[in-house]
């Protein structure tokens, strides 16, 4: 309660917030979490994927690019007890043979801009669409942290970066080249990462044509301090729920 709030401490908003529509600024207090899940495992994966259907867990299964022998799963909910109470069962029953990727392994929340025109589009059902999309079989999961010198910039200078890196973004996005999904993973990541980027497309090429036009950005090449690992997934299996 507020009146029980001691004087002088902040006053905590976790709220999301977008543009303004209808007049009103958007503002939520909801976000979707994403988890990537990488093992190896020996047999075939239609168990699993029978357990994904019959569990109605939205998901996608992919096979790693990089191994022959290992698996990326994502799953996804608003309630990251999911992760916990459905997701983790199928690694104590149909993958109970598997061996975890531990180094790959990835989690976080969506989170807003402040600019966007449709936020609760933005933060539930974007993130979803571009996951589950039939047209899109190339995904790259990575994480990042920046430097400790960007959290200092002036607001001006930081609207003037995320811009620049904003703009090629959206370039790929509209001749159909690449699509993303960004998350927040403050404090949910074991190597202190701030974000896991997720990036889809029909072709590999374009995926590693946007990393390598990211590097150019005053962000990436002045206050990015680490990138990856890198998983590259193909897609074998998708549930919506």
């Amino acid at each position: 309660m507020a009146e029980d709030r001691a004087p002088g401490l902040p006053t905590i908003d976790v709220h999301e917030y977008g543009g303004k529509k209808d007049g009103e600024r958007q503002k939520a207090n909801r976000r979707l979490f994403m988890q990537l899940l990488v093992f190896e495992h020996a047999g075939p994966t239609r168990d699993l994927e029978h357990a994904l259907d019959a569990r109605k867990i939205p998901s996608v299964l992919y096979a790693d690019c990089n191994d022959p022998r290992a698996y990326g799963l994502l799953t996804w909910s608003e309630d990251p007890a999911h992760f916990v109470d459905a997701v983790r069962p199928l690694f104590q029953r149909e993958l109970a043979g598997a061996t975890m990727r531990n180094d790959f392994a990835m989690i976080g929340r969506t989170y807003a801009t402040g600019h966007e025109p449709d936020l609760l589009d933005s933060l539930l059902a974007r993130p979803v669409r571009n996951a589950l999309n039939p047209k899109l079989g190339w995904h790259v999961w990575y994480p990042l942290r920046r430097s400790g010198g960007f959290a200092r910039l002036e607001p001006p200078e930081v609207a003037e970066l995320m811009k620049e890196h904003a703009m090629i973004g959206h370039a790929y996005g509209q001749q159909d080249l690449a699509s993303d999904i960004r998350l927040a993973c403050h404090g949910l990541d074991s190597k202190d990462n701030e974000f896991v980027i997720g990036l889809v497309s029909d072709q590999l090429h374009p995926l590693s044509h946007l990393v390598q036009a990211m590097r150019k950005t005053r962000q990436t090449s002045e206050f990015i301090v680490q990138m990856g690992p890198f998983f590259v997934g193909r897609v074998l299996h998708r549930v919506s729920g």
